[in-house]
């Protein structure tokens, strides 16, 4: 299965002039982060799962291809065709294989980080997961030891390699399995609850990650018929008493990072917007710092409301702390905040000791803006606003920076060039879409 791109990622880039606010209405796809699981917990869960509002980003097409390399039969429903159309389906369905490829050809999950979701799926298969160490975005060390120490809880046996891991399955059936985490890793997370899946066993989960990303996992579990009992501090799963082979339907909820970033577009340009297909408490510490800043946002069921026209900035310093506290402000909202920020009177404070390389990416493409952005240690930084950008050349090192970018160029004096369009389409489908739908001028050329 192939997916490729409009034009060849390596030699895009995009070309973003000032212009006018912002405005109109926008839709957001389906999230990267929730559909990466979740395609993971269709593999395991023993039916056929009907996935609908799959995004077309690059790391989600990768991951199918992932499980069509160990058997897996995935269909368009509306297509006449059993040969999977990627850039053309956002509904898939997913059907075990009757004979499980034992020994897949998985180079390709050395590009994503996710690819460790497959794991449990490998697991149920041939009790054995051969894997390469995990790629995705450069953004300073994200270990996997805590995802080693939950298959070890189910007795599992960890080796690790130079250039991967292996996981053996533990012989014999498991009971109640407690998993304590020291913080709340949302990989880990999934990692204990689709592992629970594949040993068919109750799971205490204490400290568990509380993104909408793996409630969706909680809920979809639920739809298979396992007993799900959530909480802020512990979650407990118990397995269905029976075991039907109807079909399933899961959806994957709308992407709050891309909701957040048209947002952030749209307040830095004095815009006002509709963006919509997105639950607006999943954006709700978005929402309370977008406010505090003076921008006047309306959150509802499926939709916010942007509107920055009146100017009426109240000049408090924001503090972007991320956090993977229940309430606690995503990482990922950090770069499209930063780059806001840029453009608000007062001082602002940004820390993201989650991904500790992202400032090292972020800062440096900013600064080639002209941007004036003090570190105060390798995670935590400062700006005082506002400030006057200028076009230049710059380079999306990783999806979150590469987005920011995109909010930055839109108020920059000039014309701004963002190279690396492969690593924007990683995550989102076609974010310069969307913000050309709202009036931004973006156009695709030759870097």
């Amino acid at each position: 299965m192939s997916s490729p791109s409009p034009t060849n990622p390596s030699t895009a880039a995009l070309s973003v002039r000032p212009g006018r606010p912002l405005s109109g209405a926008v839709r957001v796809d389906g999230s990267k982060n929730a559909a990466l699981p979740l395609i993971a917990a269709a593999a395991v869960v023993g039916r056929t799962v009907r996935i609908e509002r799959i995004p077309r980003s690059t790391d989600v097409q990768v991951m199918l291809t992932l499980l069509q390399e160990m058997g897996y039969v995935l269909t368009n429903p509306a297509s006449c065709s059993d040969d999977l159309q990627p850039l053309e389906a956002d509904k898939v369905d997913v059907t075990a294989p009757s004979h499980p490829t034992y020994a897949p050809d998985l180079r390709a999950a050395s590009t994503i980080r996710a690819s460790y979701y497959l794991t449990p799926a490998l697991l149920q298969a041939s009790g054995r997961a051969s894997m390469p160490w995990p790629g995705g975005c450069s953004i300073g060390d994200r270990g996997m030891d805590q995802h080693f120490k939950v298959y070890e809880q189910f007795g599992d046996k960890v080796l690790i390699r130079e250039d991967g891991y292996e996981i053996r399955r533990a012989t014999g059936p498991a009971d109640r399995v407690t998993v304590d985490l020291p913080f709340r890793s949302r990989g880990a997370s999934v990692a204990a609850v689709l592992r629970a899946v594949v040993a068919a066993c109750p799971l205490t989960l204490r400290n568990p990650n509380t993104s909408p990303e793996f409630s969706a996992v909680l809920a979809a579990l639920g739809t298979a018929g396992w007993e799900v009992r959530p909480g802020t501090d512990l979650i407990s799963l118990t397995p269905p008493v029976t075991r039907p082979d109807t079909p399933l339907a899961w959806e994957i909820p709308g992407d709050k990072i891309e909701a957040a970033t048209l947002a952030c577009a749209v307040a830095a340009t004095g815009g006002r917007a509709r963006i919509e297909g997105v639950v607006g408490a999943d954006v709700g510490p978005m929402v309370a710092v977008l406010r505090g800043l003076g921008i006047l946002v309306e959150s509802q069921a499926d939709a916010l409301h942007v509107n920055a026209a009146p100017r009426t900035f109240t000049g408090r310093p924001l503090r972007a702390v991320a956090s993977l506290d229940p309430a606690g402000l995503d990482a990922d909202f950090e770069p499209p905040l930063m780059a806001l920020a840029l453009g608000m009177p007062g001082t602002h404070l940004f820390s993201d000791a989650i991904n500790p390389g992202r400032h090292g990416n972020l800062l440096a493409q900013l600064g080639r803006l002209g941007a004036t952005i003090e570190p105060l240690t390798p995670t935590e930084c400062r700006l005082t606003g506002p400030q006057q950008l200028t076009g230049a050349t710059v380079e999306a090192t990783d999806i979150r920076t590469g987005s920011a970018l995109l909010i930055a160029a839109l108020t920059a004096h000039g014309t701004t060039v963002l190279r690396g369009l492969d690593q924007l389409r990683r995550g989102h489908a076609d974010l310069p879409a969307k913000l050309r739908s709202l009036g931004a001028d973006i156009t695709e050329v030759s870097p």
